[in-house]
């Protein structure tokens, strides 16, 4: 189930939303330090980490699904968000550089598609960053926040899911060592906790992030999804729905009466 786009902004509004901003946009930065030129997709609610890269990227969008809603973005100059479909982006073949998911994969119901959708937009040699909750942290357990809702995934189980869907993993890493409490003093030694998180408890931070490079050798993802989609075609007025082999004729039918 999606979270409504309202709440995801009221969380990021909080104290304890832009201390997570903070921590979980370091690990992206460092994913991705230099994004000069190129064309910047965020899908979910993505926003709070794109802001970073809006004066250096060539373009920067940002889709949310329709299940969860839409916000405009930025406040200041023109709008760069839309509603989608997660399953059908509005957007061509290989236009993308750089494809950032926040909140997306543990809310999807169908979650292959979306990496298909992701693959088939991402431009060869592209990159794609994931962040989900970990099913091992304590963040994951509790619904005070965004990561507290839909499905959580481990380190192990979002690779597979990345290499199944035709992309190969190059970076990981974690963030969200602190507890989820909006206590002053705690947000306080959030980045202290961070160092000593990722150091010597990597596997319990709140998310896990992996960024990996799509696959361009595998050219089946395209016809796959030119196959799944539909198409709808013009039937002339009067025309029976279905003609079999075992169908009599119409005129031949009356000439036997006759």
């Amino acid at each position: 189930m999606w979270t409504d786009v309202v709440d995801l902004r009221d969380f990021y509004a909080t104290g304890l939303g832009q201390t997570t901003r903070r921590l979980i946009g370091r690990q992206i930065r460092m994913f991705w330090p230099d994004v000069k030129g190129l064309r910047l997709l965020g899908l979910g609610f993505a926003t709070p980490y794109l802001r970073v890269f809006l004066g250096e990227a060539e373009r920067v969008i940002a889709l949310m699904p329709a299940s969860q809603g839409v916000l405009p973005w930025p406040l200041e100059g023109p709008g760069l968000t839309a509603l989608a479909d997660e399953t059908d982006l509005p957007l061509p073949d290989r236009s993308i550089d750089r494809i950032l998911m926040v909140h997306t994969l543990e809310s999807a119901e169908q979650v292959r598609v979306v990496m298909r959708e992701a693959w088939r937009v991402l431009a060869d040699g592209g990159r794609l960053v994931v962040v989900v909750p970990n099913r091992r942290g304590i963040w994951s357990r509790l619904e005070r926040t965004p990561f507290g809702n839909g499905r959580p995934f481990t380190m192990g189980q979002l690779t597979r899911l990345l290499r199944d869907n035709m992309f190969t993993p190059l970076n990981r890493g974690s963030a969200l060592f602190l507890p989820p409490c909006t206590v002053p003093m705690l947000l306080r030694t959030a980045p202290a906790l961070e160092r000593i998180g990722q150091r010597w408890c990597e596997a319990f931070g709140g998310v896990v992030m992996i960024e990996a490079a799509k696959q361009i050798y595998a050219g089946a993802a395209g016809r796959e999804s030119q196959r799944g989609r539909r198409a709808y075609l013009p039937v002339a007025q009067g025309m029976p729905r279905t003609i079999g082999p075992s169908q009599p004729n119409a005129r031949t039918e009356g000439e036997k009466h006759s």
